[in-house]
């Protein structure tokens, strides 16, 4: 995996807002497959980082279809399950992706990968309009931090809103990416069904493969597609505080 950004998708199969969401039908293939081709369409390397619950096996069964590498963890604790699939595969720095983003930008992506390196950084957070429900990039991270993280951590500690356990490493270079101009005020992360409406919408008519630019266009166009699901994102910002 040298040279390669690595994208490490973080994806359970028990969603409580939209179960099995994951396995959700997008075009030809599921949600979790669209995920895996559209790092493929970046260049992006795949590594998909699951539980060890046995209701996630068809997870892995999924990823060895795909014929990429997997990886199966804690349950509660994100940070440790993430700290070891990087120790398992050796791997330095990573992407996150959430398999609730399905219309994530790899070039972003490489953006945010390619700050956290020019600049010496340990983390290089989403743009704020991405951890808003834009689903446009996750977190560059350095592996390094993950390891110190997961060893202040108590084993069957729920880490699933990761960004909040950043704090407990001091002196910590973080850096949030800058805006895109790709980049747009609407919900594109799936966790509820009037989501999978509004992203179902964008891939009849764009394609799963599509840009976020053309995304951007057709919001811009046709305002009124943002009212499908906009009206979720205060119940969804409530969860994730």
């Amino acid at each position: 995996m040298k040279n390669k950004i690595i994208g490490i998708i973080l994806v359970r199969s028990n969603s409580k807002r939209l179960p099995n969401k994951c396995f959700m039908n997008f075009g030809k293939v599921n949600v979790l497959e669209h995920i895996i081709q559209r790092c493929k369409h970046y260049d992006i390397m795949p590594v998909v980082c699951t539980s060890n619950l046995k209701i996630d096996k068809k997870i892995i069964d999924i990823a060895k279809k795909n014929n990429i590498r997997y990886f199966r963890g804690s349950s509660q604790n994100k940070i440790m399950r993430l700290s070891k699939c990087c120790q398992k595969f050796k791997i330095k720095m990573f992407h996150t992706i959430d398999a609730d983003d399905p219309f994530f930008c790899g070039n972003e992506m490489k953006r945010s990968m390619k700050t956290l390196n020019s600049l010496s950084l340990d983390i290089v957070e989403p743009t704020r309009i991405s951890s808003n429900g834009s689903g446009l990039v996750g977190y560059s991270i350095k592996s390094e931090i993950i390891h110190k993280l997961s060893k202040k951590i108590k084993f069957n500690k729920n880490t699933e809103i990761m960004w909040k356990f950043f704090k407990k490493i001091k002196g910590l270079k973080i850096k949030s990416l800058s805006r895109s101009k790709f980049d747009f005020n609407a919900r594109l992360t799936l966790d509820y069904l009037e989501d999978y409406i509004f992203l179902e919408t964008i891939r009849l008519i764009l394609g799963n493969l599509t840009s976020r630019k053309k995304i951007c266009n057709l919001l811009k166009n046709n305002p009124d597609l943002i009212k499908i699901n906009n009206f979720r994102n205060k119940e969804w910002k409530k969860n994730q505080n």
